[in-house]
């Protein structure tokens, strides 16, 4: 088992990792909309929020040598599912190649964020 800490991607608020490789796939836990710098909320909006989530799940991807193209599964929870149109727009500019996915509204997130990805790739 691999545990992945990188710079790039914000550190864990919690007891838990960025991600975990293990048996040929690697598991992140859910990005929010942080800064990995600064650890602050970056956007007020759902589209300035889903890429920052997006660019740092590409910084644990690629920490562990991987690109967007190894993701069979995500899974993304929404504040609100009036943001889905917008959220899918910044959403598929990152998953070209059209992972296996779930979206769900939740009640809240961590943070107060509008939106958390987390995702499961195949290791090379």
């Amino acid at each position: 088992m691999k545990v992945t800490s990188t710079p790039n991607a914000p550190a864990a608020i919690g007891p838990y990792s960025q991600a975990v490789a293990v048996n040929g796939f690697l598991f992140t836990s859910g990005q929010i909309a942080l800064d990995p710098a600064s650890g602050e909320i970056v956007g007020s909006d759902i589209a300035t929020q889903a890429q920052r989530c997006c660019e740092n799940l590409k910084a644990v991807l690629e920490a562990n040598g991987l690109d967007f193209d190894a993701v069979i599964k995500t899974t993304c929870f929404l504040a609100d599912m009036g943001d889905f149109a917008a959220f899918n727009e910044v959403y598929a500019k990152y998953f070209v190649s059209k992972p296996a996915r779930s979206c769900v509204a939740v009640k809240t997130l961590p943070k107060n964020v509008l939106c958390e990805i987390e995702l499961i790739a195949l290791c090379k």
